[in-house]
């Protein structure tokens, strides 16, 4: 579904990620570890289109999309619930789900879109017609990806997903996501070094980038050997 082919980004002449090489499967969850300042959510970035490539290529879906714009991206099936989950506080949760479809040349399933949104995050219906400032952060966390699961996309990419948390709501968050898998949705989560035990149940692979480098890449266990190693499990 996405290939990245030694990938090079960064943010005017100050490079972060260097010759990344990067892929993912229909289905697949792919979880991408990291200490702060090591390049994940550059990572995305770049995916997204956000951030330019300097050297390299990326592909979605067999079409190389390396340097088109970020809503030609998220027309052709990628989406992103960013850091900080950004949602419009004054808004209602309804509202800022439309939001969602901005720019998309097809607006008539809007209805069907706002149903499979609500069913997965059943809270987000009970709540359509509150202020998204009023919700709390596990539940402004579920209207970040039901946005971005607006566009309908093949790729969904989870910036930070459990920042700020608590670990009940992180794994309720992890289940709803591991359900839309069995549809081919293809899943990056990056997320902190910390966070690695709590996703071991879902993801099918995980990466550690360090210095925007991968460094260690495989099994869970394999990756938490690395950690252990390294002093930080």
């Amino acid at each position: 579904m996405l290939e990245l082919r030694a990938v090079c980004a960064g943010y005017g002449r100050l490079p972060v990620l260097f010759d990344v090489d990067f892929t993912v499967e229909p289905g697949e969850w792919v979880t991408v570890l990291g200490a702060n300042g090591s390049g994940r959510s550059t990572l995305l970035k770049a995916i997204l289109g956000v951030v330019d490539c300097t050297a390299g290529e990326i592909l979605f879906r067999g079409e190389r999309v390396t340097h088109d714009a970020s809503h030609r991206r998220v027309a052709a099936g990628i989406s992103m619930s960013p850091e900080g989950r950004h949602v419009f506080p004054t808004l209602s949760v309804r509202e800022n789900l439309v939001a969602g479809t901005y720019g998309l040349a097809n607006r008539a399933e809007l209805p069907v879109q706002l149903q499979r949104v609500y069913e997965v995050f059943p809270k987000l219906a009970d709540r359509a017609g509150q202020r998204a400032g009023s919700l709390s952060g596990g539940e402004q966390q579920m209207l970040a990806i039901g946005r971005a699961l607006m566009s309908e996309p093949r790729l969904l990419l989870v910036d930070e997903l459990s920042l700020g948390l608590a670990p009940i709501i992180v794994q309720e968050l992890f289940a709803s996501l591991d359900n839309l898998r069995e549809l081919g949705l293809g899943i990056v989560v990056v997320d902190q070094l910390h966070a690695h035990g709590s996703l071991a149940r879902y993801s099918d692979r995980q990466l550690i980038l360090e210095k925007g480098r991968f460094v260690e890449r495989g099994s869970w266990d394999h990756t938490t050997d690395a950690l252990a190693r390294a002093g930080t499990t």
